[in-house]
């Protein structure tokens, strides 16, 4: 298997209290915050963009933690990549009592479509997802691959039976898997898209509002009409000639319309700022964050 694949050449909630390493386990008490409806995590992307082909960027996650607690977030989201590593439970567990941000969920590549995969990729989400659990990450957002081209209509119900069986294997471990998108999912009319929740139903998603624009789907009339299904979303921001910004906020995306739609269809999931640069930052990132932290409350709420 190959992250690399879905990001196409470079890239194809709440505070915590008492948190403890026990038994291989985390755990931690979470305050919930009558004023703030939807939790909001940052995905580690930015970070992880560094560390190609894999994009592990687990030899630099405490300056992810101190840089999302500096900015005000309420947890993070990993790559799969990062729970691959056979310390992480140890790693991670210490960074979560240091700065007291909560390992919320992953994110997760496979190409599902390849029924000669399917072994190989649900042994490796069986690893992933015993050690998310471990961490008490709640969110798996799933990609399922990108073939190069529209799928065959064997090859979404190949797609569909992986889904189903990795459907049972996060109630196993209590983690909610949401169906996440890159451009291919939802290009050609969301062919993939709806190829997938046609045959898993039950499948709830959540949508990256930068890779619905960027495939040329308006993400409000997307959540308008599929937000019933949304328990997760992604936040990202580009300019004018399509670029990413640094920020969310300093781009031309209607994030405005786009937290309307959310209160009409009454989303309350968890959702993550994820930052992604046309190359890679060497640098802190860490003021991009807190800016991006604060225009999300301020337009969304949150």
């Amino acid at each position: 298997m190959s992250y690399n694949n879905s990001r196409r050449g470079f890239i194809k909630g709440v505070s915590c209290l008492g948190i403890v390493l026990l038994n291989n386990k985390v755990t931690y008490g979470m305050l919930e915050s009558p004023s703030r409806k939807v939790p909001l995590s940052g995905h580690v992307w930015v970070y992880a963009s560094r560390f190609p082909p894999d994009w592990d960027c687990t030899p630099i996650l405490e300056q992810a933690f101190a840089d999302f607690q500096a900015a005000g977030l309420e947890g993070m989201e990993f790559m799969e990549s990062n729970l691959r590593n056979d310390n992480i439970i140890e790693l991670a567990g210490e960074l979560i009592n240091k700065y007291e941000i909560p390992v919320t969920g992953t994110s997760y590549y496979g190409d599902m479509w390849d029924k000669d995969q399917h072994q190989e990729i649900f042994e490796d989400l069986d690893l992933i997802l015993d050690r998310l659990h471990k961490l008490n990450g709640k969110t798996l957002g799933i990609t399922v691959g990108d073939a190069g081209r529209m799928k065959t209509t064997s090859e979404l119900d190949d797609q569909g039976i992986l889904l189903q069986r990795i459907l049972k294997l996060s109630e196993k471990y209590k983690i909610q898997p949401n169906l996440h998108n890159h451009t291919f999912e939802v290009e050609h009319d969301l062919y993939d898209f709806k190829g997938t929740i046609e045959r898993v139903p039950e499948l709830k998603i959540g949508p990256d509002i930068n890779w619905l624009i960027r495939a040329g789907v308006d993400p409000i009339a997307f959540i308008r009409k599929y937000g019933n299904r949304m328990v997760y979303l992604h936040i990202r921001d580009q300019d004018a000639n399509g670029n990413w910004t640094r920020a969310v906020g300093q781009g031309v995306t209607d994030f405005t319309g786009i937290a309307q739609v959310l209160k009409d269809v009454d989303f309350d999931g968890r959702a993550a700022i994820e930052l992604a640069f046309e190359e890679p930052s060497r640098g802190s990132v860490r003021e991009e964050w807190k800016e991006s932290r604060n225009y999300v409350k301020n337009i969304f709420g949150w």
